[in-house]
């Protein structure tokens, strides 16, 4: 009977070996594949390649965390999530920085996304994108911030309207549109009345729009 249960167990702990080496050690369980999920822009190979994980390792030993803080240093990424998919398959799903305007920096133009950071740089920035002009721009400056926040919740009916923005303060925001007209627009409060107020008013000729307090308009 001992020696039954002795023969018993060691074969259990065979099994149990087997298995933790299948699952941990062998290449039987490795990655085969790297699915990416979500990129627009960035191409999938080089999400892979940031990735860096070498073809079959054991699945069940890829550092998920690591995974997703190498990829996020691809700078048009927001946010990585790393997660195992079996038997072999290692899933990468991305979500891209959206740019919101452009920067002019040392005669280039930054696409900078509604949190100040720059995601790309171009000879010539995008013509749908306002040109931002700040004194001190920096994803953590204030009045950065403020500005990129209005522009980034405008509604599509007025952002393709606005070509420049100007900001001498957090709540000292203004807009130079596409035919030269001006918008005071003040703080980032209060945005969709300010928006809706400024759309009912643009028909009506004037060189400057001041919706700063969206319940007492002016015009000049």
């Amino acid at each position: 009977m001992r020696a039954r249960t002795a023969f018993i167990g060691l074969l259990t702990a065979g099994v149990v070996g087997t298995a933790v080496w299948l699952v941990f050690y062998s290449p039987v369980l490795g990655v085969r594949n790297v699915e990416i999920v979500g990129n627009l822009t960035v191409p999938a190979d080089r999400i892979e390649q940031q990735a860096a994980i070498a073809a079959l390792h054991p699945l069940a030993t890829v550092d998920l965390a690591a995974v997703e803080s190498r990829v996020l240093g691809i700078r048009q990424l927001a946010t990585v999530k790393a997660a195992r998919v079996w038997p072999s398959t290692l899933e990468i799903t991305v979500a891209e920085r959206e740019p919101v305007a452009v920067l002019p920096v040392g005669g280039k133009a930054a696409l900078v996304d509604k949190q100040g950071v720059v995601t790309e740089i171009r000879a010539i920035g995008p013509p749908h994108l306002p040109v931002l002009h700040m004194d001190r721009p920096s994803p953590t400056d204030p009045v950065t911030l403020a500005a990129l926040k209005v522009v980034s919740t405008l509604p599509d009916t007025l952002s393709g309207k606005v070509k420049t923005v100007r900001a001498s303060s957090a709540e000292g925001i203004t807009f130079g549109l596409n035919d030269g007209r001006t918008v005071v627009w003040g703080g980032a409060d209060r945005g969709e009345d300010k928006a809706a107020v400024l759309l009912s008013l643009l028909s009506r000729k004037a060189d400057v729009y001041d919706v700063s307090s969206p319940d007492v308009v002016t015009l000049k």
